[in-house]
């Protein structure tokens, strides 16, 4: 049995009506999406921006409702979920943010940031917490001793890993990482991808990443989703999709990566 199984996903959004006098109007963002994610695998989301990619992770984790369909977690109804169980299951599923600037209050210390998730289900004592921070930002390639700065004093690179401290700190199961390079630098980002590499074997982790690049996605992932305009128009192994694409925008995606060899049929 998969560790997620998402089933007929639908999900619709009103856009505002233009100064302009454009009238507002029903957008489909995600239209009959069902895949799977295997425990321990990477799963990569790829495809433009507007496609749904971001919209699907959030509805994964509960972040904002379908319209209709079905999220099957380790055998439990997220999407039905309430009260404890829902909280239970947030627990085993976090998400790490595409913008390590915008997604840290600078109002909060790092320990803060990081502990978060702990203050908010009540688990484990200060000291107990303040040593799983140490851990985590241990875990992350941090000191420690940044617990007790805030965010205006770090880098891009180091403020991504802040927030993937913030989402291991309730040692959860799966991880939705929501273009998590996309705002950094390309040495960075290749760090942060490594960094996500490792921890996912440290930690037992299984992913969905969330990207519009085909070479990190190539590279991080065991299978590929390819999304275009809330269509799921492709899935199967990251070799398949790389070297012999099926759908025209798949193949469309590739050839605008030049460095990418595609075998097209």
């Amino acid at each position: 049995m998969p560790l997620l199984e998402a089933r007929h996903l639908v999900k619709t959004f009103r856009t505002e009506a233009s100064v302009l006098g454009r009238a507002s109007h029903l957008v489909r963002a995600l239209n009959d999406i069902s895949l799977t994610i295997e425990a321990g695998e990477t799963l990569g989301l790829v495809g433009e921006s507007g496609s749904g990619k971001s919209t699907l992770g959030r509805i994964l984790l509960r972040l904002i409702e379908s319209d209709s369909g079905e999220v099957i977690f380790d055998g439990r109804d997220v999407l039905r979920a309430g009260g404890s169980e829902l909280r239970r299951l947030r627990r085993d599923m976090q998400i790490i943010f595409q913008d390590p600037f915008g997604s840290l209050d600078p109002r909060m210390t790092v320990e803060q940031i990081v502990c978060e998730p702990m203050a908010i289900h009540g688990s484990e004592n200060g000291r107990s917490r303040r040593e799983r921070a140490s851990e985590v930002m241990r875990a992350v390639r941090l000191d420690a001793s940044a617990l007790r700065r805030y965010p205006h004093e770090f880098s891009g690179g180091q403020r991504q890993r802040i927030g993937i401290a913030r989402a291991l700190i309730l040692r959860p199961r799966f991880i939705v990482a929501d273009e998590p390079v996309s705002a950094l630098d390309v040495s960075v980002g290749a760090q942060i991808v490594n960094l996500l590499k490792q921890l996912q074997r440290e930690f037992q982790l299984t992913y969905l990443f969330i990207s519009h690049s085909m070479p990190i996605v190539r590279y991080l992932a065991d299978r590929i989703a390819v999304m275009q305009q809330g269509e799921l128009v492709e899935l199967g192994t990251t070799e398949q999709i790389t070297s012999a694409p099926r759908h025209p925008y798949t193949r469309t995606l590739l050839a605008a990566t030049p460095e990418m060899q595609v075998r097209t049929q």
